[in-house]
């Protein structure tokens, strides 16, 4: 199991609870490879909501791809933010830490 979930690290950006790589999450949107985080989340969002629509059981389309395509768009988004919170925390790191009150301030 440890094996299969480092070889899918190397292959395409990990697991996650979901067991979807962020390549295959990429691929069921059809939208580009993330680079650093960097992905276009409006079209992501564009790209989901019109594939969810086009699939949904009521007018003959299929819950498993709908669930799908969900996990797919959940995975982006956990991509991302993960990426935008490590950029946040550098930026802290680099700038210094600087307290927003002080001894007389209180």
């Amino acid at each position: 199991m440890q094996k299969s979930a480092a070889a899918g690290q190397k292959a395409g950006g990990g697991f996650s609870s979901s067991n979807i790589t962020m390549d295959e999450a990429c691929q069921i949107l059809n939208v580009g490879p993330s680079k650093m985080g960097q992905i276009d989340e409006a079209f992501v969002t564009e790209r989901f909501k019109r594939l969810f629509d086009l699939n949904d059981p009521k007018k003959g389309g299929s819950f498993y791809l709908q669930s799908k395509i969900l996990r797919a768009r959940e995975r982006i988004e956990r991509e991302v933010r993960g990426f935008k919170q490590a950029a946040e925390r550098e930026q802290e790191l680099s700038e210094g830490l600087k307290p927003k009150w002080t001894k007389e301030g209180k």
